[in-house]
């Protein structure tokens, strides 16, 4: 279950990889709601994120962090740790718990429910507005998005 994330917008967000990569305009262009935006954040890690479309604005939103309710034994290999909430509780780690990397770019997770989302009833959830993380530019804007309480997100939010 997606428990944080975080939006941005691909105009005039300076945070957002559409101000200053043409690549990244051109996939806004070419792809449709719902694929997958990969790309190798600090040469580091794999960050997932999820394309936007046909409202007011199109953005991409982050996926920051889940609550893992299957595969954990395999999540607790690829992560080298037994902690649960250490599995998916950051966009890297994430990343590496459902092995994600740049063969997923592009991937629809809106077409098959067992590569993405899953349409589900509409349960009665409670999500706290914060201000972004873990970027310099445009972070003021309250766009990353918790569910409130949850012992699985990356950072605690600032109330």
């Amino acid at each position: 279950m997606v428990v944080e994330t975080e939006a941005y917008l691909t105009e005039k967000d300076e945070a957002c990889h559409t101000f200053s990569r043409p690549s990244t305009r051109e996939f806004v262009k070419r792809n449709k709601p719902g694929v997958a935006y990969i790309y190798f954040n600090y040469g580091m890690h794999w960050m997932l994120n999820v394309l936007i479309k046909g409202g007011p604005r199109d953005g991409l939103i982050l996926i920051r962090a889940i609550e893992p309710r299957r595969g954990i034994a395999l999540m607790k290999k690829r992560r080298g740790t037994d902690d649960v909430r250490q599995l998916c509780s950051g966009p890297g780690k994430l990343a590496q718990a459902l092995d994600i990397t740049n063969r997923h770019h592009e991937l629809d997770l809106c077409r098959d429910p067992r590569h993405g989302f899953a349409p589900r009833e509409r349960p009665i959830i409670d999500v706290v507005a914060d201000a972004r993380i873990g970027i310099s530019r445009s972070a003021h804007y309250p766009w990353r998005f918790t569910l409130r309480g949850s012992k699985f997100v990356s950072r605690a939010v600032k109330l």
